[in-house]
């Protein structure tokens, strides 16, 4: 069984991967990243890249790599402060549900 994973959640999720390296990482590395965890087609994460470019939460440059064009991401200062929203809002999301699977337990 799978949970679906909506454009928010999508949305964190590829922050905190790109946010890992404070240099940058490039497209295909994200998503690599996130297949690797996640069954979503790469095709699926490259409008949620271009979405969190419009929305000003991370910067794009190209850089020439081997004679080809690779374009890197990197979170911007509105970006860090979106994905430590994102982390509590999860943090109190998670919390809640483990209530309700494990009861007292959690």
């Amino acid at each position: 069984m799978a949970f679906n994973t909506g454009a928010a959640l999508l949305d964190a999720i590829t922050l905190a991967v790109v946010a890992q390296d404070e240099g940058g990482t490039y497209g295909y590395r994200i998503t690599q990243q996130i297949t690797d965890v996640l069954d979503l087609s790469g095709s699926t994460l490259y409008p949620v890249l271009r979405r969190l470019q419009k929305d000003g939460c991370l910067l794009v440059r190209d850089e020439a790599v081997n004679g080809r064009n690779r374009r890197y991401y990197q979170v911007t200062d509105k970006g860090r402060g979106q994905m430590q929203a994102y982390r509590e809002e999860w943090r109190a999301y998670t919390q809640k549900i483990d209530k309700l699977f494990w009861g007292d337990e959690a």
